[in-house]
């Protein structure tokens, strides 16, 4: 396994990814890799609250320069196996493609923040259900809309297609934007989580993320892998408490989580009772938020 890679390995790298990071986690991470000691747990924790950083990384620590045995979606565990000196290398290599304006940078900030919010929520409901995989929570968490970004900076009106799509006209928001933009984010999110190198599986929830009505209907006896099915139930129920229907659509009503919201808190073994008395949790914890 290499400790370093070369300049033309991180230039490949880095070739067909259109996730800009953040411009201040960027600052962030500059600042810390100057600092006497450097702590790589900070770096972790930073390249964690930005998708195009944790993308990137991922796809580094899963390419064939590293040959690993298995793909890996922990970004501790990759910050860990490439080191300092080549995650300077990938930081610096992206600040220098990151260029973005100010009106793009405002435009953004929602899909960014709303992500890394998700993320932390996916990954505690993890733990607190009691499910192993909280890494895999988190980063389907992270990346579940990571095809947004690339229609944003594809279409002009995306924003406000969106908005309609989180409106309940269609039956799933991707019905919205299938019908203006012969695509949707959940299909570009799987060619982006793809071409990063993450696990199959986490790439496959990313593009299924909204066929719920064949997913968790039980008369329906579609077979779905458990650890998918866990995953994807654990996404629906971060993305209701951290209100993206809110944050990214600008609607009172998660009209997702209304249609399946009982058989997925079924399946997950809630109540409404146990669901709304974790929600007031997530309230009570609202400085991670």
């Amino acid at each position: 396994m290499p400790n370093t890679l070369s300049d033309e390995n991180i230039k490949q790298v880095l070739e067909g990814i259109s996730v800009p990071p953040q411009p201040q986690v960027l600052v962030d991470i500059h600042m810390e890799q100057a600092a006497p000691n450097v702590d790589i747990d900070r770096i972790a924790e930073l390249i964690r609250q930005d998708i195009g950083l944790a993308g990137t990384v991922l796809k580094v620590v899963n390419s064939k320069y590293f040959g690993l045995a298995n793909k890996i979606s922990s970004i501790q565990q990759a910050v860990e196996l490439l080191g300092k000196d080549c995650i300077v290398n990938i930081v610096n290599g992206l600040a220098i493609k990151s260029e973005l304006s100010d009106e793009a940078i405002v435009a953004m900030s929602r899909f960014w923040d709303s992500a890394t919010d998700v993320a932390l929520v996916a990954a505690t409901l993890a733990k607190q259900v009691g499910l192993q995989n909280v890494d895999e929570a988190y980063a389907l968490g992270l990346f579940h809309c990571c095809g947004m970004p690339l229609l944003m900076t594809r279409f002009s009106n995306y924003n406000n297609i969106i908005e309609q799509a989180f409106s309940g006209t269609d039956e799933r928001i991707i019905d919205t934007e299938n019908r203006h933009f012969n695509t949707n984010h959940a299909v570009v999110g799987y060619f982006v989580a793809k071409s990063w190198n993450l696990p199959s599986h986490l790439c496959e929830l990313i593009a299924e993320q909204y066929n719920l009505s064949t997913i968790f209907d039980a008369e329906k006896r579609f077979h779905y892998e458990s650890n998918k099915k866990n995953l994807l139930a654990i996404l629906k129920m971060a993305q209701d408490i951290c209100d993206i229907h809110q944050v990214l659509g600008k609607q009172d009503t998660n009209h997702d989580w209304e249609k399946y919201s009982s058989p997925i808190l079924e399946y997950i073994g809630l109540s409404q009772y146990d669901y709304d008395n974790l929600k007031e949790g997530f309230d009570d914890m609202g400085s991670i938020l």
